[in-house]
Formats: C-alpha cells, structure tokens, sequence
C-alpha cells in the first residue's frame, strides 16, 4: 500500500475515534463551536502534510489536539479584540495542569467525556431547528462526513453543508454557552439528543458507507453518551428505554461480522456468541423503563417499544423459535406511535415470518412510492428476500441488484451481490 494512502487511513481512523473529543475540548475553552472545529480540521490537513514525512506520531490524538491548539490561538491572535483571551489560552497552553493539559494532571482539568456531552446539549440547542441539530450533532459528535450524513437522510449533500455552516453560524450569533443546561431547560432538547445518540448509534451499528460493516467506536460512543443521560435524568422512561435498545443491540455484535470483516444477518448468526452480559443489561434498562413509565402513568414510548422487540429477539434461540406474533403487535403499536415508512418496512419482515411471504410482500409493495425510501437499499433488499421466499427467483435476483446498486457500504454491497449470484446458480422455483 503507498505510504501516503496507509497515512490517510491511519488518521482517518484516528479522526473517527478522536473526534468529538478534540472538538469538545477546544470548544470548551474557546466558547466558539466553528472555531473549534475550524482548528481541529486544521490540524487534520497538517497530519495529512507531515505524517507521510515525519511518520505518525507515537499518540496521534494528542498530537492533532496540540496542532488544533495553536491553530486556534492563531486565529485568536488574528483577532485584535481577543489579545486577552490569547494570553489566557497561552497561559494555560504552557500549564499542565490547565484544561489542555494531560488527564489527571491537575486539579482543574475536566474529563472529556463531560466536554463530549457538553458538545451533544449545545448542537442540540433550541435556537437550532431540529434539521440542523441532527446535522450538526452528527458532524462535531459523531464525526461523520457531510456525504455519509446527506445518504444517512437522502438529502443532497449542499443541503447538510448549508445547514451546518448557518448551525454554527446562528449559535455563535446567539452566543449560546458551552454548557450542559439546567435541567428545567433541557425538555426542548432532550428528544433531539436521544434521538441523535441513537443515529450515532445505528451509523456504527450498520455503517453507511466505507469498508467496514460495523463501527464499533461510533456505537459504543453512543452507548457511553446513553448512560451518562440515563444518570443525569434517571426518572425519564425513554432514555432507559434508548440505552436498553443499544446494550441489546450491541450484544449481536460479536455475531454479526465473519472473520474477514463480512456481514452475518440475524437469521445466520452464531446466537451462542451473542454477548450476554449487555443483554442482561439491556434487560434490566428496559425494566427500569417500564418502572419509571408505569410511575408517571405513561404507556411505552417508541424507543421502549424497539428495545421490547430487540428483547423479543434477543431472549430467542433461533429465528424459528422466535416470538414473531409477539414482534408483530409491537411494531403495529410502534406504528401508531412513531409511523415511519422504515418501520413499516421492517413489521412486513415480522409479518412474514407469522403469516407469509405473499403477505408482507404485498405491505412493501405498497412502500415502493414512499419518498423516505427512494434511493435507499432497504426496500429491494427486503423485497428482494420476500421474492425468493415466495419462489420468483429471477425477480428476487433483480432486486437483489438493484439493491447492491444503491448502497453505499462495501461489505453491504458484496453481501448483496452475493446473494443474488446464490440465486443466480439455482433452478427456478428451487
């Protein structure tokens, strides 16, 4: 592999883990969101000039954050009415017990994990609409690309580079405080960050794009951010429900991948691997969920909901064993509550494990006009299923391709492929 090209990948990977750390950090203690993430973006291009000469640092994060540091005093310095903030940022650069120092180095340094929550409560700010907080959150927090955030909506990708650039610019004009707000304040925002923690959650739980399948740290970022909501507000029902749904999900994580990085779908996986330690755990979110619902008089809410249909399946030995019924009177309440044309689609695949194929068949292709789904993967590919299940070969294969055509995860697109060639070699009607 060129050295170059092993650089890029090695910061990029970097960059995915380091992220929201480097950017919380900075805006932190500059106050200023664009800022921060100018510098930090800096210091990305400086690695991309100097790692391929120099080599990769011994601590790449800490030295992006260095970079990101200087070149956030630069623009300080720029700014002849900051000379004052400059000698502070300065004073405090020079002091390894300040906020840039190392952790534990001092008394004033303040865990990251504090600063990435920070960064989630102020991209989720009211002043925002709830298109540019997804947006932003997913941008600063989860580190994603404006491409892999504009196919995560079926957006054009002008249209999430717009939306984040008047993001930053309308919380800088409203000068909103890099702070966790209190906790009267946080109903507008709550609902928001949930549910941007869960996207960050399924972008790692099932990558849309790139080499891998899975990105484990997005996922487990989301899940740590998850638990750290659940302890701030421990009597709110659907942040237990939204961390019960990720432990339960994650706990397929050691089944989902073959060896060489391949995708496993449900029906193939190795349950015996499924990690039954975040099972329990998930179990006993979702307990904690109903409690606190059943206390304020409420029914579940649409996370409590999805993580009673990840139990469902996560307390089944196999597909065939599996409580469908049961699944299928969840999502018909999920629907009610939460109607979305994905959630329709993934009830036909529990409808056709209780009722048939033909059935659901004919509920996805009743989805086919939905704008939600148009150039997305999802719907051919669960037809695509759904057909070869009913014996139409030739059509399954076809969807099948249509399927690998429009998705935009390497390892998703070769499964795909894959299992149309599978068909491909099999007699009609086998």
């Amino acid at each position: 592999m060129d050295g170059t090209a092993a650089v890029r990948r090695r910061l990029e990977a970097v960059w995915r883990i380091e992220s929201a750390q480097i950017v919380a950090a900075l805006a932190r203690v500059t106050g200023d969101l664009g800022l921060a993430e100018d510098a930090a973006q800096e210091a990305v291009s400086a690695a991309l000039r100097q790692w391929p000469a120099e080599g990769i640092p011994r601590s790449p994060g800490a030295w992006l954050m260095a970079v990101a540091r200087r070149r956030a005093v630069d623009a300080w310095r720029r700014d002849e009415r900051l000379q004052q903030k400059v000698r502070l940022l300065a004073r405090d650069a020079e002091d390894p017990a300040g906020p840039w120092g190392a952790p534990g180095a001092g008394a004033d340094w303040e865990p990251v994990q504090d600063d990435v929550l920070r960064l989630v409560f102020v991209a989720c700010h009211p002043v925002l609409s709830r298109e540019a907080r997804v947006a932003l959150t997913l941008r600063v927090v989860a580190g994603l690309t404006t491409e892999e955030i504009a196919r995560l909506f079926l957006v054009p990708v002008a249209t999430v580079q717009q939306r984040i650039v008047r993001a930053k610019r309308t919380l800088a004009e409203a000068r909103v405080p890099f702070e966790v707000p209190e906790r009267e304040e946080w109903g507008p925002r709550l609902g928001t960050v949930l549910g941007v923690v869960y996207l960050l959650f399924t972008e790692g739980y099932a990558a849309t794009t790139g080499q891998r399948w899975i990105r484990r740290e997005l996922a487990e970022e989301a899940l740590r951010l998850g638990r750290i909501l659940a302890g701030l507000v421990p009597r709110e029902p659907e942040v237990h429900a939204l961390a019960a749904l990720m432990e339960l999900q994650a706990s397929h994580f050691p089944a989902r991948t073959a060896a060489d990085g391949a995708p496993i779908l449900l029906a193939d996986q190795d349950r015996t691997r499924w990690d039954r330690s975040r099972i329990r755990r998930g179990l006993q979110c979702l307990e904690r969920a109903d409690r606190e619902a059943s206390r304020r008089g409420r029914g579940r809410g649409p996370y409590a909901l999805q993580a009673a249909i990840a139990a469902v399946h996560a307390q089944a030995e196999s597909v065939e064993t599996t409580d469908w019924p049961r699944i299928v009177v969840l999502y018909e309440a999920l629907c009610r509550l939460a109607p979305s044309p994905v959630v329709e689609l993934n009830q036909a695949v529990a409808v056709s494990q209780t009722t048939g194929p033909e059935t659901a068949l004919r509920m996805v292709d009743g989805l086919r006009e939905e704008k939600a789904l148009r150039g997305s993967h999802l719907l051919p590919s669960v037809r695509a299923e759904l057909l070869a299940r009913c014996g139409r070969v030739a059509e399954a294969r076809e969807e099948f391709l249509i399927a690998a055509e429009l998705a935009r995860n390497e390892r998703e697109r070769e499964a795909l492929l894959a299992r149309a060639e599978d068909l491909e070699i099999q007699p009609e009607g086998a």
